[in-house]
């Protein structure tokens, strides 16, 4: 899967992309957070690592989507194949729950981008201002007309902010202990699918594509171009770029227990016990000049909240109050929930990996779990890798 977008891309996602361009700073080349941690260091000409990855197995339930790996070219299925899509339409999941305390407590509001005055009461003195950039804040008391208190105490006038809409996508646990090949839909335009790999978008095939959708694949092909695609449903095919697929990993070397993968080019993270995925999402992990560092670490530190903020006074600079459930693993690099965006499989952060509100804590109990060490540290493992090469075909070119 790649995020390149081209041709395969409509206009509500390219308008969407474009606004997050304008606030984020896509361009800031070196970003700093509030830590006394050192942030990522770009990396340039790095040729992506692509780990060993599980061959798909017959589940426990049935499901064996090899029935239909010849049926690549449009023509009628087998009736075994047909058979196997209509008892498996969908992956066989459970979503997590929602993390109903932090998406109901909690209210942001975007300010900015311009400078924002703070004041000690409203319609009182100004104390100081949130300087001009990508900014958000928690409100904690909204009963005063016009005004916001936001975290710190400090009050703004409402006039200058935006409410921000969380995310409510959420990841999913296996009910089996294995992961059958299956994908999240990630384009927002509601396309058609093709009837074959490579074809038009087709109205008369009934079936189209939705956003955070799941899908089944039951058969891998390439287009004359190299692109990859899938067969989602009876004859119902979608190129790579509309998705983002799952597949599993083999466990580093010298990891055993629960771990964690994020996949840097599929956009998506697999947790794991041992050799059993358990856990399965979408992220949004650095964009272009401040990409999330590929290898294997821990998780050093684990928050309920943290602010975080970098870049002050350049022109992406960013403040983000009650960043929630923060799991540092790469220095001040992270896991944590992002309340900002809702384009989660699609690179979005300054290196940091972007969960759901209710996927962070997810992760957060969940490696919360462990037996702290003899310094009453909890470490997991985070293999951070990249299973192909944004903007390359699959066949290389």
């Amino acid at each position: 899967m790649t995020r390149s977008f081209g041709r395969v891309m409509m206009l509500a996602l390219l308008m969407m992309l474009i606004v997050a361009a304008a606030s984020t700073g896509f361009h800031d080349r070196v970003i700093a957070q509030d830590s006394p941690f050192p942030t990522n260091t770009p990396h340039t000409n790095i040729t992506p690592t692509a780990p060993a990855t599980i061959p798909p197995r017959v589940s426990p339930s049935g499901f064996d989507p090899s029935v239909c790996a010849d049926f690549t070219d449009g023509r009628e299925l087998s009736a075994e194949c047909a058979d196997m899509i209509a008892r498996f339409p969908r992956p066989v999941v459970e979503d997590i729950p929602y993390d109903s305390y932090t998406l109901s407590t909690y209210t942001f509001f975007r300010v900015g981008p311009d400078a924002t005055p703070t004041f000690d009461v409203p319609n009182g003195s100004v104390i100081g201002e949130i300087p001009a950039g990508f900014n958000f804040v928690n409100a904690i008391d909204l009963g005063t007309a016009g005004w916001i208190q936001i975290s710190g105490g400090r009050w703004i006038e409402e006039s200058r902010a935006s409410i921000a809409n969380p995310s409510y996508f959420r990841g999913v646990t296996f009910t089996e202990n294995t992961v059958t090949p299956f994908a999240w839909v990630l384009d927002l335009s509601r396309i058609y699918v093709s009837r074959y790999p490579g074809g038009e978008w087709d109205s008369s095939t009934g079936r189209w594509i939705d956003r955070y959708e799941r899908v089944n694949i039951y058969a891998t092909a390439y287009d004359d171009e190299g692109w990859r695609w899938y067969m989602i449903g009876p004859n119902q095919w979608v190129e790579q770029r509309f998705v983002a697929k799952v597949t599993p990993v083999a466990r580093p070397e010298g990891v055993s227990g629960k771990w964690i993968a994020v996949d840097l080019y599929e956009q998506t993270l697999v947790a794991y016990e041992d050799d059993t995925p358990v856990f399965a999402t979408l992220v949004s992990s650095g964009m272009d000049g401040t990409e999330t560092n590929e290898g294997l670490f821990n998780i050093w530190a684990r928050m309920p909240s943290d602010p975080m903020s970098g870049a002050t006074g350049a022109p992406g600079a960013y403040a983000l109050q009650t960043v929630p459930w923060v799991m540092y693993f790469d220095g001040g690099i992270s896991l944590h929930g992002s309340y900002w965006h809702d384009l989660f499989g699609y690179r979005q952060s300054h290196g940091c990996v972007n969960l759901t509100i209710s996927d962070a804590r997810w992760l957060f109990e969940w490696t919360g779990e462990d037996t702290p060490d003899a310094d009453g540290n909890i470490s997991t493992p985070v293999f951070v890798y990249s299973s192909g090469e944004y903007g390359v075909t699959s066949s290389g070119y």
